[in-house]
């Protein structure tokens, strides 16, 4: 079974973090003055490309991805060790910021149902996909092709898994053109919501690789095995993930005498809670979200601590993981492959913005403190971020190890199932992105009433 620590590519992880002189894996044969040139300017280029996007009303990561597709990148300025380590790197750091979001306080009154729409909220989603996807792939993923004999179905369930994860940043970006804002309480929730289904969407993504990596004919002690490795990687990363969080508010109260060292110690808290976890065999991943999550809901003496100036401290650096992320996907997408799965990379996206992520909102109304018209707008605000992107990079090596894929079919699926995270990540970023300004002025969402009135359900 893959290790969920990196979910897929433990041991190209492994390789990278032992090979670490990154400068060499990034440009190699480069000289260094020429790479810091082009970082420099592409990531300048991002920020005044992020600021046209929400001005036109559109996700800022939309802009950045486009603009890295439109580079010609043949001087493998970006190989694929460089690209793996960074999204290594990059989905344990967004995944610690994910914990700090998780902040209990904020969403009292309805925390289980948060849990319902964070947690099954994904396996409804995921396997809805998964299914929609098998039925219209072909088998090596070049074309739509109906009938469920077609592409293997783990191949499916991952691409499905890897779209689980939504990002409510650039939703309430989005909306923040609103005349007026949003609920507050629709506000805490869809923030809750995203901080959960992301360590939710890692271990599903797992679980599918755990199931379809365990060899035909293997018996029952050989499943059970993989079982017992999976769990041990996900409790093991829990209790990590716990001991360092009170590490890090021993920490925070007697290290921090300034704002600004609280970006380094939560850089480094971050950095340390993955490490910890995968060189003890736990998953990096979940013990860096609970770390965050724990600094998030602690109580400090420290007054200079809390746990907004936690995330304010930590959102430069998010942005920068991020803005990394779908630049170097766009960097590394080769626009002339793209063109064989687009028709079924529009179809998936479709199929996610209209089936599976409506249906698992909705089928938790019937526990639901919010009207159905906010349900509405949650179900719309379901926008992809760089978490499906990064676990793209860990479905590509799965599929190596994939049982059930004939070895022929691996490569052009590897291929193909890239390009089609790709075109569903983008056509939820620009259809979701600009009709959400739409939707919520047709719904009349009103303000929050005052504070200590309930306020009644509208409809």
């Amino acid at each position: 079974m893959l290790g969920l620590g990196t979910l897929g590519p433990a041991s190209a992880a492994a390789q990278a973090f032992e090979a670490l002189p990154v400068p060499r894996a990034i440009a190699e044969g480069i000289p260094l003055p020429l790479v810091t040139v082009v970082i420099g300017g592409l990531f300048l280029c991002t920020l005044a490309i992020s600021r046209f996007s929400l001005r036109i009303g559109a996700p800022a990561t939309l802009g950045v991805l486009l603009f890295g597709l439109s580079i010609n990148t043949d001087s493998e300025l970006f190989n694929h060790d460089a690209i793996e380590w960074l999204h290594t790197l990059s989905l344990s750091m967004l995944l610690f910021y994910a914990g700090l979001r998780t902040e209990l306080r904020s969403i009292r009154g309805f925390l289980e149902y948060g849990l319902l729409l964070g947690v099954g909220g994904v396996i409804v989603s995921s396997l809805l996909l998964g299914l929609i996807v098998c039925f219209v792939s072909s088998p090596t993923a070049d074309g739509i092709q109906l009938g469920f004999n077609q592409m293997p179905l783990a191949v499916g369930m991952l691409i499905a898994t890897c779209l689980g994860s939504t990002d409510s940043k650039e939703a309430i970006r989005v909306l923040s053109k609103l005349p007026s804002p949003m609920p507050a309480r629709l506000g805490a929730l869809l923030e809750f919501e995203s901080s959960v289904n992301d360590p939710t969407t890692i271990i599903l993504f797992g679980v599918v690789v755990g199931l379809f990596t365990v060899h035909p004919g293997g018996g029952e002690s050989l499943i059970l095995g993989q079982l017992q490795l999976f769990l041990q990687k996900i409790s093991s990363g829990l209790m990590i993930g716990v001991i360092l969080g009170y590490l890090a508010r021993f920490s925070l109260e007697k290290l921090v005498n300034q704002d600004e060292e609280l970006l380094i110690l939560g850089v480094a808290i971050a950095l340390l809670s993955y490490g910890a976890a995968e060189m003890l065999g736990g998953s990096g991943f979940i013990s860096a979200y609970v770390t965050g999550m724990f600094m998030s809901n602690h109580v400090y003496r420290n007054l200079r601590i809390s746990p907004n100036r936690l995330l304010e401290a930590m959102l430069p650096f998010n942005t920068m993981t991020e803005i990394t992320v779908f630049l170097i996907f766009g960097l590394a997408m080769d626009p002339s492959k793209m063109l064989a799965s687009l028709p079924e990379g529009i179809a998936v996206a479709l199929a996610m913005m209209l089936v599976a992520r409506p249906l698992s909102v909705l089928v938790f109304q019937w526990c639901s403190p919010f009207s159905f018209k906010e349900a509405l707008l949650l179900s719309w605000c379901g926008l992809r971020g760089a978490v499906p992107l990064a676990l793209s990079i860990s479905m590509l090596e799965a599929i190596h190890h994939l049982r059930g894929v004939e070895p022929a079919l691996v490569e052009p699926l590897i291929n193909n199932t890239e390009v089609i995270v790709f075109c569903a990540v983008v056509l939820n970023l620009l259809i979701q992105g600009f009709s959400l300004v739409p939707l919520a002025r047709y719904l009349k969402l009103g303000p929050e009433p005052a504070p200590g009135t309930a306020g009644p359900r509208s409809d």
